[in-house]
This record gives structure tokens, sequence and C-alpha cells, in this order.
């Protein structure tokens, strides 16, 4: 069967993850429902990247289909888009190599948290707003402590007897942009709820409540208090998948803006 490769991006606010459910609304549930609708018949393999939580976003998801239909793809990526909701949308819909595979092709994938300083009216399905003064400093400083091949096991529910936890993290990177904190992780794979744990530390860690040098620790134990510490979806986007070729030195700019105002909170 011909394979297309499919860019998506979509709001995750409203949904239970990207991962098709029975008794739940997901992502892929969606795309496959509107697919349905406009192939006319079910006879499709469809499948992406890889998977995001319950409500989590993502600016660069990718897809690929197989479909004994023969497609027109920008008038299929039109027909596809009227019969989703409007916070789904297929951006780009191409032709693809046989062995182009979404999950198995991809060579490396970032994530993009932001953290609002202040209360924010607009931007909130998109933030974790952050009432306590960060030191992105002493942040900064921690994320330097997660570069590098390590043992997640505390920062995930997978159990590492069934699923390595082991992680290879290319770049960690804390920056501001006005009222927001953004932190970028960039590395070949991830694993379930890794990200917004370590977010979670890095943010304890910018209230001073955690120090820097309890950070390592973290890394070679099964402490609960990742956990305990997990960020929230709202604030989580699935940034950026790249394949071979790709070019993976992208600026770190806000998915969402929120504007700097004189008084805060």
């Amino acid at each position: 069967m011909p394979r297309f490769r499919l860019t998506l991006e979509y709001a995750g606010t409203r949904y239970s993850g990207w991962q098709k459910q029975k008794n739940a609304r997901t992502v892929q549930g969606e795309l496959e429902r509107a697919m349905t609708e406009v192939l006319g018949h079910p006879r499709f393999e469809f499948q992406g990247s890889g998977r995001t939580d319950a409500g989590v976003h993502a600016l660069h998801q990718v897809a690929h289909l197989d479909t004994p239909s023969p497609l027109k793809p920008e008038l299929f990526r039109r027909q596809v888009n009227d019969a989703l909701p409007a916070d789904i949308v297929v951006v780009a819909v191409s032709p693809a190599p046989p062995r182009f595979h979404a999950r198995h092709a991809a060579v490396a994938r970032s994530y993009l948290y932001q953290i609002a300083r202040r209360r924010t009216a607009f931007a909130k399905p998109y933030v974790w707003w952050v009432k306590d003064t960060l030191d992105v400093t002493r942040m900064q400083r921690a994320a330097d402590l997660f570069r590098g091949f390590h043992d997640f096991r505390a920062f995930t529910h997978d159990d590492p007897e069934e699923k390595s936890t082991e992680v290879l993290v290319d770049t960690m990177t804390v920056a501001e942009a006005d009222d927001l904190v953004l932190v970028r992780v960039g590395g070949s794979h991830f694993i379930w709820k890794m990200v917004r744990r370590m977010v979670g530390v890095l943010v304890e860690v910018g209230t001073g409540r955690l120090s820097i040098e309890a950070v390592p620790a973290l890394l070679q134990s099964d402490s609960p208090l990742p956990a305990t510490l997990t960020a929230p979806g709202s604030g989580l986007f699935l940034e950026r998948v790249f394949y071979q070729g790709d070019d993976r030195h992208l600026p770190l700019v806000p998915a969402i803006p929120v504007s700097s105002v004189s008084v805060r909170r």
C-alpha cells in the first residue's frame, strides 16, 4: 500500500492523550474517525511517532498512513481538516518511501515546557503558572545535571523490569521569554512522565526548596520525590520530531507567548 507522511499539530487540553482508547476521546481516535469519513472505509494503518499524555500538546507531531485508496495529498489534507475538531490540524501530507516509519525512523525528539510567572487569562491551558519566585540561574545549573545517559526510574511510572528506564538526554535548556520560563529537553526518546517530572524538579530547585546538590541523587535511586513534583500536562508541548538530515538547531521561542506587564499576579 502507498505510504504517506503527515505533520500534525494539536492542543491536547480536551483529550486523554494521543493513543486511541475505547472509552476516552483521544487525538489518534479523532484523526482515525476523520480519515474513515474522508476515505469512506476504515481499511488503513495509521501510526504516530510517539504518544503524548492527557492534556499535552504538539507543535510538530509526525505520523504515517498506509491506505489502498488513491490520494491527492493536498485535497486529502483539506478534507480531513474539515472533518476534524478545530484543536487538531493536519499541517502537511506528502508521499513517503515504503520504509519510512514515523516512530522507528525518528532519530530525536524535543519537548518544550512553558512555566508562567504570572496569572494569564488567555494562555492558562498552555502553561503551568508557578506563583513562587523562580531563580532561573539555579534552574539552569540543575538542568545541566540531567544531560547525559542516566537511569530515570524515579522519573517514570514505567516498570524498569519490563522496560528500560535508561535514557540519553542530549540537551536541556532553561531560558526566559517575557513572563515565561521555557524548558527544552531533547533526546532520542523519553519515557512516561519523565519530562514533566524533570520540570517539576527544576521548579523545586528554582524556588529554593530543593538544593541543586540533591539532583544527582534522584538519578541514582528510586526516590518517590520526583513523582510528587510532576508538572501538569498543560505546559508541555511535543516540539519537534527529527529524522535523518533534519536541522536540530532551532530557536527556543514560546509556543504561546505571555507578554510582560508592569504588575504581576
